[in-house]
């Protein structure tokens, strides 16, 4: 008959140990992350629904849809091909625009030769691209 030699020892202390260091440094970057305000400069995106076409005169026409955030809102601008004036605009500092409101460009487009970009600013003062799209 043979005797095995029995052994008690596991690798149950070493893990036990690696996870408690790993858990002490994530708690750590957690921590830190919030002293040093980290977290502070953290924006979030507003959800706003923007649409636009080309109608029968070839001007683009931009539509606000509405949204999450819609009441929030100050204007919106249209900027065609990256021209620094804007096409068209929507709302004003007194008066946001209206769900289903709608306005045309000021100029004419080329189909196929057309990148708009309809940007929405809101009354806290940020702003963010709502519509991005060629014609």
């Amino acid at each position: 008959m043979m005797n095995f030699k029995q052994n008690e020892e596991a690798v149950s202390p070493v893990i036990g140990v690696i996870l408690m260091v790993a858990i002490t440094v994530i708690l750590a970057a957690v921590i830190a992350a919030f002293v040093f305000g980290m977290t502070g400069n953290v924006q979030t995106t507003k959800t706003v629904a923007v649409t636009a076409h080309v109608n029968d005169g070839q001007y683009l026409v931009v539509t606000f849809q509405g949204g999450a955030d819609a009441g929030s809102v100050k204007n919106l601008t249209l900027m065609i091909n990256g021209n620094e004036t804007p096409a068209a605009t929507l709302g004003n500092e007194t008066v946001p625009p209206k769900i289903g409101a709608s306005n045309n460009s000021t100029e004419k487009i080329i189909p196929g030769d057309c990148h708009a970009v309809v940007v929405a600013t809101f009354k806290d003062g940020s702003s963010q691209v709502v519509l991005e799209r060629n014609f």
